[in-house]
Order: C-alpha cells, then sequence, then structure tokens
C-alpha cells in the first residue's frame, strides 16, 4: 500500500514536473518608474529651492541611478539563460519618456542588465556600454505618460468623481489638514488631488536629509500620505474607473496586448524577445488600474511591473505578470481578476478588452456634444416646417377673403343697355 502511494506521489510529480518543462519563456516586458529624484518643484514657503540640488528639480539623484542598476542586475539574474549574456539589438527594445530622470533611468538600468564582455568592451577601465533608448517629444506622447489633458470625457469623469460620496467624504475629513498646507506652504489653493506634490517636496527633501519645518510632524507626514495615495486612486479610480482606464491606461494595456498576440503568433518572424519602458509612478498606476490590479498606493521609486509570455508544446500561450515594489525583494506574481494565475492568452485578451478603447478619440468626446447636435437640427427643421404650415395657412385665409372681381376675368351684364361688357 505504501509502496503504491509512493510510485503515485512519484508519477505525479513526474507529470508536474514535465508539464513546467514544456512551458516555454518566449517574450518579456517590464514597465518601471524611475529612480531616486530630486522634488519636481518647491512650495512657495521651503526653505531649499532649486538650486540648494545639484542638478536642479525633477532629477536623477545618485541613489535613483544605483536603484536601477540594481534593477538591472535584478533583471539579468531573472531572466539567465533568456536573453543573451551579452547585448543583441535584435531581442530588446528600450523606450522611456522624454525626461531627464526616465531616460538616466533607463541607461542605468541598462547597465545592470548587460555588462560588456568580449568584443563588447571598448575600454578595459570602463565596465558599460552605450544602448539605445527610443523617445518622443512630451507633446507627442500618449503611450508612457497618464493622465492625459486631451480628453475632454476624462475631465467630466474627474468632475464627477469630485462629486461622489466617498471624495466628499474624504475632503471634509482631511480640511483641517488641507487647510494647514495652504496656510504654511503659501499655495493659494490646495486640495485633495494637488495637496499630495507638497508630500512630495517633502519626501524628497526628508530622503536627502534635509530638515523639514516645525510644522511638518510625523502624524502630518501621515496624514499626507494618505490624501496622496488618494490621489492616485482618483486619477483612475474611485468613480467609473474602466471608464477612466479606457480614456488613459488602457492605450497602454491595448500595446501590451498586442505585442503579445504577435508574439504568441506562430507565424511572427521577430526575434525581439524583450521590451523595456521607462515611465513614472501614475504610468505605473494607470496602467496596473486598467488591469484590475492596483494596490491603491503609489508605486515607489523603480518598482516595476512585468509581463511574461509563455507557450507550450501544443502552441497554447498564457501570460503571467508580476510586480517588483520594492528593492530588496522579489517580484511577486499578481493575478488578472477573472482569470487563472498563468492566464491563458486567449482569456487575458478577452478579460482586459473591456478596459481597452477601439477608438479613444471618439470616446474622449463628451456624450452630450451627439445629442446636442441632434437637437439643435431636429428644432431648426421643426421650425422651418412651422414657418412653412404658417404661411401656407396666411395665404389660403387672405386668398378666401379676396373679393370676386379680383379673382379672374368673368363676364359683367350691363343692366341699363342689356349688353356685355
Amino acid at each position: 500500500m505504501v509502496s503504491g502511494t509512493v510510485l503515485l506521489l512519484l508519477t505525479v510529480l513526474s507529470v508536474c514536473g514535465k508539464a513546467a518543462a514544456e512551458r516555454k519563456l518566449v517574450y518579456v516586458t517590464v514597465l518601471f518608474r524611475h529612480g531616486d529624484r530630486s522634488p519636481v518643484k518647491a512650495y512657495p514657503t521651503d526653505p531649499y529651492q532649486e538650486n540648494d540640488w545639484p542638478q536642479g528639480f525633477g532629477q536623477l539623484s545618485q541613489e535613483g541611478m544605483r536603484q536601477h542598476f540594481d534593477l538591472g542586475q535584478f533583471l539579468r539574474n531573472r531572466y539567465k539563460g533568456f536573453l543573451n549574456e551579452s547585448y543583441d539589438r535584435h531581442e530588446i527594445s528600450v523606450r522611456s519618456t522624454d525626461y531627464d530622470r526616465t531616460l538616466m533611468s533607463a541607461e542605468a538600468n541598462l547597465a545592470g542588465l548587460y555588462p560588456p564582455s568580449g568584443r563588447q568592451v571598448f575600454n578595459p577601465n570602463l565596465p558599460w556600454q552605450p544602448i539605445p533608448v527610443h523617445t518622443v517629444p512630451q507633446s507627442e506622447e500618449r503611450l508612457l505618460s497618464f493622465p492625459l489633458g486631451d480628453c475632454p470625457r476624462y475631465k467630466q469623469l474627474m468632475n464627477e468623481t469630485e462629486h461622489t460620496e466617498e471624495f466628499l467624504n474624504v475632503t471634509k475629513t482631511y480640511k483641517d489638514i488641507i487647510d494647514l498646507v495652504r496656510n504654511k506652504t503659501g499655495l493659494n489653493k490646495t486640495n485633495v488631488e494637488s495637496v499630495w506634490s507638497v508630500y512630495d517636496t517633502l519626501f524628497c527633501e526628508s530622503r536627502h536629509n534635509m530638515s523639514a519645518p516645525d510644522w511638518v510632524t510625523p502624524e502630518l507626514m501621515e496624514k499626507l500620505r494618505i490624501l496622496k495615495d488618494f490621489g492616485f486612486r482618483v486619477m483612475f479610480g474611485v468613480y467609473k474607473q474602466q471608464d477612466k482606464s479606457r480614456l488613459q491606461g488602457g492605450m497602454l494595456l491595448g500595446e501590451i496586448v498586442k505585442n503579445l498576440s504577435t508574439m504568441a503568433d506562430a507565424e511572427s518572424k521577430k526575434q525581439l524577445k524583450f521590451m523595456m519602458l521607462s515611465a513614472h509612478d501614475t504610468t505605473v498606476a494607470a496602467l496596473q488600474a486598467s488591469l484590475n490590479v492596483f494596490n491603491g498606493r503609489q508605486p515607489p521609486y523603480a518598482s516595476c511591473q512585468i509581463f511574461e509570455l509563455y507557450k507550450d508544446d501544443n502552441g497554447s500561450a498564457s501570460v503571467s505578470m508580476f510586480y517588483r515594489n520594492n528593492s530588496k525583494a522579489d517580484a511577486y506574481q499578481l493575478q488578472l481578476p477573472g482569470c487563472a494565475l498563468d492566464c491563458p492568452l486567449e482569456d487575458f485578451v478577452k478579460i482586459t478588452k473591456l478596459s481597452i478603447s477601439d477608438d479613444r478619440d471618439k470616446e474622449c468626446q463628451l456624450p452630450s456634444e451627439g445629442r446636442d447636435k441632434e437637437v439643435i437640427i431636429s428644432l431648426a427643421v421643426s421650425g422651418c416646417l412651422l414657418i412653412f404650415l404658417i404661411a401656407l395657412l396666411l395665404g389660403v385665409i387672405c386668398w378666401q377673403k379676396e373679393p370676386v372681381s379680383s379673382r379672374g376675368y368673368h363676364h359683367v351684364i350691363n343692366r341699363e343697355v342689356g349688353e356685355e361688357s
């Protein structure tokens, strides 16, 4: 009996091991946030202004460079045996938003991912090699920078979000904090959505050992952190999350799904194995919200969202998602709602389609605009018909009131002479 049980167990383990061996990694997309940086801006009463930072506002710090070099090494170890040991331009493509901090993060990351060896060493004293990072001007970026401000419908959704019970409750709960920040910072206007920028500035200063003003206490920072995270949720969720996703993060999701489908196609001749995207915390949050896996917290520096495409021997494809939000920990797996952890590609495409617009520009138009045009046209046509009917009615009335003599030729008998005239 015992030997039979052992035999059965060994058989199961053998089958599982074989099944696992049959599943082969064929393509990876990674999206990450840039590394540690200086504040994007200072508030009016801030004792630290732009000239207090080595490279000014919004620039990658040396700590940020180290974070991405480490992430590059993590990716090298994770995909050892999948990616070539040396850089091969055919198997990797890198794109970044057109900001110094994201471009430099990508470059630092690639330094960790592809240390030169052999013929790729062009300077024996420099363990680095140049690898291309592609970008487009900020004004043309529609794939990696969210929220995009070119969408009237999204602005309407944000306005409606501010009238939801949850938003009003948070505003009321933290009114004293919001008022305090306005009074202490010299800002003319502060609200739930904008106050997080003050937190960001204070957070950056604290990470770089700059003394905080007396009014900045640990309790205040914790409340500002809560408001900051809520601000991220407001941008991409809280109210009509899927509608927002179709107008924002769904654009990036659509591109990722398209690439996954292309790479899974047995007829595909592409050699590309690895797509690297360097962007921002809002980019990661927008994408995760469109997948309905956003945890509601600001993605930290160098956080990394990973998509892995696998194929098995019978040609079936599946997608596994991972998120690394701690530089001292491994990536953990995310589950797409409604699908298995290792989600069949067919199901992945079907589920995510709800968050991807077929015509975003059309969906961005306000719903009332079309109806308003129809109403105006209908009123104009009705008005013309009414005027025509009134004119016709007046014409009939006038015609009936005309004297008989004016209605055309007729004989008149001259009674005195008895002759026709």
